[in-house]
């Protein structure tokens, strides 16, 4: 008897559970870092907060940067493997893309200046010029991957329940595409140069979150 671990499928199937097992440390973490960490560092006292930084937060980023890269490359490997080019699965990997990419280009960099500095600080120095700085762009980049993970986990959830969403992007209107990665692209970008304004609250960016699934499943099914 042929164990099924072992069966034609069982490549996809053991990147898929990576994917799975690193995806929850990753968007686990980010979850915390928004809904938990920085509720409790508006109103922890400056030597409890410095003490997180730098004794805390460094072990949590690794744990989130490496879920994110091991999240990133098995879903890479499975999409090429699977040959997967629907709309749904191509707007979900768009969206983890980004996130990764804001993981490992934005949010870790300016993580290690805070970290730094409050090092600095509790050693009996003074802060980084551009710790304040370092923080808002980590912190702008963090909430936009909040947003995006909302939408990200819904269309990557599509491939296997909803079928009308996996007609090929080849076969999608041009109208669609332009309409739909538009706006991605502009939040991305609001992501880097912009501000939080309505997803600065832990409500504004879940809210905000299922507004932008709901706004690109209609985008995909009307247009």
């Amino acid at each position: 008897m042929e164990l099924a671990l072992f069966s034609q499928n069982s490549l996809a199937f053991l990147l898929r559970w990576v994917h799975l097992l690193a995806g929850v440390t990753w968007i686990g973490l980010l979850y915390y870092f928004n809904f938990v960490q920085g509720e409790y560092f508006k109103e922890a006292d400056g030597g409890a907060k410095s003490d997180v930084i730098q004794k805390l937060v460094p072990r949590a980023l690794w744990w989130f940067r490496w879920g994110a890269m091991f999240t990133f490359l098995s879903g890479l490997i499975l999409v090429y493997i699977k040959h997967l080019t629907g709309m749904g699965i191509v707007i979900g990997v768009v969206l983890g893309t980004i996130m990764f990419l804001n993981v490992w280009l934005i949010i870790w960099p300016n993580q290690k200046i805070v970290i730094a500095s409050a090092k600095q600080v509790a050693g009996g120095g003074d802060a980084l010029p551009g710790a304040a700085a370092a923080l808002g762009k980590a912190g702008l980049a963090s909430r936009t991957n909040t947003l995006f993970s909302v939408p990200m986990l819904f269309f990557m959830a599509s491939s296997v329940h909803l079928g009308q969403l996996q007609t090929s992007i080849h076969q999608s209107s041009l109208v669609s595409l332009v309409v739909v990665y538009g706006l991605i692209a502009i939040l991305a970008l609001n992501g880097i140069f912009g501000k939080t304004g309505p997803f600065t609250s832990v409500k504004g960016v879940i809210a905000g979150g299922f507004i932008l699934t709901a706004v690109l499943y209609l985008l995909v099914e009307l247009l």
